[in-house]
C-alpha cells in the first residue's frame, strides 16, 4: 500500500541515492561545455594565416559584420511588415514615419544590402585574382558560389517586399523571364507569382523566401569558414607565402587588421546612409505599386544591372535568360576550367606572359561594369553593341582565357 512505511522508504530513498551523482553530472556538464567553447575559441584565434595577406582579405570580416547588422535589422523590420498587396507599402511607410527609429532601421537594412553585395563582388574578385578556387580549395570556392546565389535570391526577394512601383514591376519582369523557359515556363511563372499577376500571393512567397534564406545563409557562412579552416588560406605570394615559417596566428595580428577594416567600413557606411542616401534608394519605389502605370525606366538595383544588361542584350527571351543565369552558374565550373594548381603556376614562366592574367582580369572587370551600364541604359542605341561585346568579353575570360592559361602553365611547368 502507498501509505505503508516500506513504500515510503522505497519512494524516498531510491531516488535520493543517485541524486549526488546526478547533481555532479549536472555541475560537470556546464563546466565541460565551457571548456569546449574556450578550446574552440583558442583554436580559432591560433589559426595560422600567411603574414602577407593584404586588405582584400579583410573583406570576409566586413561581410560578417554587415551580415549581423542585416539579420538584426531585418528581424526587427519583420515585426511590423504585412505581406499583403493592399497593406505592404503602407506598413513600410508607417514603420518609417511612426515607429520609433523606424527610419533608421530601414536605412540600415537598405544600406547594408548595398554594402553587402559590393563586398561580396570584391570577395569573388579576390578569389579570381589569386586563384582561391585551385586545388585543394575547390570545395571552398563552390560553397562560396552557393552563398553568392543564395544572397542574390535573398536580395531580389527583399527588393520586392516594399511593394513600390519598382518592386511590383521588378517582380513582373522576373516572372516574364521565368515564363520564357520552354515547356515548364508557364507553370514556373504561376508558382513564382501565385497567380496570373504579382499580388498578395507573390508577397507571401517573397517574404517567406527572404526570411528563410537569411538563416540558410548563416549556416552556409559557418560551413564556408569551417572549410577555410580545414584547407587553409591562399596567399598573395602563392605557395611561398603558405610555408609555416611565414605564418602568423589569427590573433592578435589579423584581428587588429580585420577590426580596422570593419571600422573603415562603418565610417563609409554612415557617410553613405546619412549624406548620400540616394545611392542606395530608388525614387520610384517610394510610390505605391500601380499595375496600371508602368514606370518609364524599369531597372533593378545596381548589383543586378550586369545580369539585366545580359538579359536584354540577347534578342530571344529564353536566350537572354540562359546568358544571364549562365553568368553566375559558370562560377561553379571555374575549378574545372582552370585545372592548374598553385604549384603549377609557381613553377611555370608562362613564356614571359606574366602580364597576361592581369590584363585578362581587367577585361573581365570592365566587361562586367559595361554590361551594367548597358542594362542601366536599357541596351538601346550604341549600348546594344556595348552590351553584347561586354557579354562576350565576360564569357571569354572563363571559357577562353582560363583553359588556355592553365594549359600554358602546365606545359611550362613540365619543361
Amino acid at each position: 500500500m502507498a501509505g505503508t512505511p516500506s513504500c515510503q522508504e522505497q519512494v524516498c530513498q531510491d531516488p535520493a541515492q543517485p541524486a549526488p551523482e546526478q547533481s555532479g553530472a549536472l555541475t560537470k556538464a556546464p563546466a565541460a561545455q565551457t571548456q569546449d567553447a574556450l578550446a574552440f575559441v583558442r583554436g580559432y584565434m591560433a589559426f595560422l594565416l600567411p603574414r602577407d595577406l593584404n586588405l582584400l582579405w579583410t573583406i570576409g570580416a566586413m561581410l560578417m559584420a554587415v551580415l549581423v547588422l542585416m539579420l538584426l535589422s531585418g528581424l526587427t523590420l519583420a515585426l511590423t511588415y504585412t505581406p499583403d498587396a493592399s497593406l505592404a507599402f503602407s506598413s513600410v511607410e508607417a514603420l518609417e514615419r511612426r515607429a520609433p527609429s523606424g527610419w533608421l532601421l530601414r536605412s540600415l537594412h537598405m544600406t547594408g544590402a548595398t554594402f553587402f553585395m559590393a563586398a561580396l563582388y570584391l570577395h569573388v574578385f579576390r578569389g579570381l585574382c589569386y586563384g582561391s578556387y585551385r586545388a585543394p580549395r575547390q570545395g571552398l570556392w563552390r560553397v562560396g558560389t552557393v552563398l553568392l546565389v543564395l544572397v542574390m535570391v535573398t536580395a531580389f526577394a527583399g527588393y520586392v517586399l516594399p511593394w513600390g512601383q519598382m518592386s511590383y514591376w521588378g517582380a513582373d519582369v522576373a516572372s516574364k523571364a521565368v515564363g520564357a523557359i520552354p515547356l515548364v515556363g508557364n507553370t514556373l511563372e504561376r508558382v513564382f507569382l501565385g497567380g496570373d499577376a504579382p499580388g498578395t500571393a507573390t508577397l507571401h512567397r517573397m517574404f517567406v523566401l527572404h526570411f528563410t534564406l537569411a538563416f540558410t545563409i548563416v549556416g552556409m557562412v559557418a560551413l564556408h569558414v569551417a572549410v577555410l579552416h580545414a584547407k587553409g588560406s591562399t596567399s598573395p605570394s602563392g605557395l611561398a607565402g603558405q610555408s609555416r615559417a611565414r605564418m602568423l596566428p589569427f590573433h592578435p595580428y589579423f584581428t587588429i587588421k580585420d577590426g580596422l577594416g570593419v571600422v573603415m567600413l562603418a565610417i563609409l557606411f554612415m557617410l553613405v546612409m546619412c549624406f548620400w542616401p540616394g545611392l542606395v534608394t530608388e525614387v520610384e519605389n517610394y510610390r505605391p505599386a500601380n499595375p496600371l502605370h508602368t514606370p518609364a525606366n524599369i531597372e533593378p538595383e545596381w548589383y543586378f544591372l550586369p545580369f539585366y544588361g545580359m538579359l536584354q542584350a540577347v534578342p530571344s527571351k529564353f536566350g537572354g535568360l540562359l546568358v544571364s543565369g549562365g553568368a553566375v552558374a559558370i562560377l561553379f565550373f571555374v575549378p574545372l576550367l582552370d585545372r592548374g594548381t598553385s604549384a603549377t603556376f609557381a613553377a611555370g614562366r608562362w613564356g614571359g606572359l606574366r602580364w597576361l592574367p592581369r590584363v585578362a582580369l581587367m577585361v573581365l572587370v570592365f566587361s562586367f561594369v559595361l554590361t551594367g551600364l548597358a542594362g542601366r541604359n536599357h541596351v538601346q542605341g550604341i549600348w546594344l553593341l556595348v552590351g553584347r561585346l561586354a557579354t562576350l568579353g565576360y564569357y571569354l575570360y572563363f571559357l577562353g582565357f582560363l583553359p588556355f592559361y592553365s594549359r600554358l602553365a602546365r606545359k611550362e611547368a613540365r619543361s
